[in-house]
């Protein structure tokens, strides 16, 4: 390999992190036009059906296989995947998006099979990882990594046999969501810690402990009730119950992380920024339960997807493309305008597209352009940093 491939595939953020924002800012590029009928796919998946599954089992899969194949190594103290097996794997997710993309072509069995290979990959050397070093506290994420794999098999029998998404979709999201409550849940507290010691000291950031595990598991709750009310209306009101009270606790428990006090410093505040939809899409959800109001379940859906999900891990990618690659833990100016603006100006005019349907066509227009320029900001301004030898 170049001296320039040798480096991309010396740590597992470098591929993912690069060619997964590149393929979040082209998924929205494409879809947009597709749905409104200007051009086609060559994919045996309809617009819509194709946008959710790649962002859920495509762009995630990605972020998440950058941040495994980063932390898994810290936790453990065994050596990081790199060198040809990273490229195998690599190679293996490409090849899943190619074949999405074309099975109208190649067929959608062999698309469906190429493209269900890249998880259960991932998990088993996520699996050995743990379970060579006996770390068994991130049993978790495994598990996890393997509902989100079965979400993704139910994805496509929903599809073959109903011709649209109910279960699977919310199943995804689910996983992905408690996700990003655990691991945002020590990270956050974590990071704020040492910033606020260096630069704002004063009272310290309770770390992940029982208030954070009760949050969770409410969420949970919540969550499999919002699951089973898209089959089942009589769980709609319990739904919304539960996920008012979980976007309360959510809330509560970032403010025990105290947010307000990392305004100096956009590198930390992101994190708090994008945690922050969580909470919110559990009270939109809660109330558009309880009022049968579409618009508002639709508001706290994209809240989730859009916010909890894009800004979370475009906060994550840039704090650790900048950790690991040498370069100060600060965001510049560039990263702030032309990445973390962005993403939020993208969540927050999804939201209010779906709360106010006769903008729609403007605010979908502006989260789209948006949304591909937070995810092209990155690929064009840390792509010098996964490049270069830490």
């Amino acid at each position: 390999m170049t001296p320039s491939c040798t480096r991309l595939f010396s740590g597992g953020f470098r591929p993912f992190f690069l060619f997964g924002s590149l393929h979040a800012a082209l998924m929205i590029a494409l879809w947009v036009p597709w749905f409104l009928g200007v051009f086609d796919l060559p994919s045996a998946l309809d617009p819509v059906v194709w946008h959710q599954h790649e962002l859920l089992f495509g762009y995630v899969p990605a972020m998440v296989a950058g941040f495994l194949l980063t932390a898994v190594p810290n936790w453990t103290g065994r050596p990081a995947l790199s060198g040809s097996p990273l490229v195998a794997l690599f190679v293996l997710w490409v090849a899943g998006r190619l074949a999405i993309a074309l099975s109208a072509q190649i067929g959608l069995v062999p698309a469906t099979i190429v493209t269900l290979a890249f998880l259960p990959v991932l998990l088993v050397l996520t699996v050995r990882e743990l379970a060579a070093a006996k770390n068994k506290r991130n049993y978790m994420i495994a598990a996890i990594l393997s509902l989100l794999f079965i979400a993704q098999l139910l994805f496509f029998y929903e599809f073959v046999q109903l011709g649209r998404i109910e279960i699977s979709g919310r199943l995804a999201i689910t996983m992905i969501l408690l996700l990003v409550g655990i691991i945002g849940g020590r990270i956050i507290p974590t990071f704020t810690g040492n910033w606020l010691r260096q630069n704002n000291p004063g009272r310290d950031v309770p770390s992940f402990g029982r208030f954070d595990i009760i949050a969770m598991l409410v969420s949970l709750v919540a969550l499999i009730l919002w699951i089973l009310s898209a089959r089942l209306n009589g769980f709609s009101r319990f739904a919304g119950l539960f996920c008012l009270v979980a976007g309360a606790l959510q809330l509560a428990r970032q403010l025990r992380w105290q947010p307000l006090r990392t305004v100096r410093e956009p590198l930390v505040l992101i994190l708090h920024v994008a945690f922050f939809f969580l909470p919110l899409g559990f009270v939109l959800t809660g109330v558009g339960r309880f009022l049968d109001d579409a618009g508002l379940a639709t508001a706290g859906l994209h809240a989730w997807t859009a916010g909890a999900i894009g800004a979370t891990t475009l906060a994550v990618m840039t704090r650790a493309t900048r950790g690991h690659s040498g370069q100060p833990l600060h965001a510049p100016a560039s990263t702030v305008s032309l990445i973390y603006v962005p993403i939020v100006l993208a969540a927050l005019s999804r939201i209010t597209a779906a709360i106010m349907p006769a903008q729609a066509t403007l605010l979908l227009s502006i989260a789209a352009a948006a949304w591909v320029l937070a995810f092209l900001g990155f690929a064009v301004f840390y792509a010098p940093f996964i490049l270069r030898r830490s």
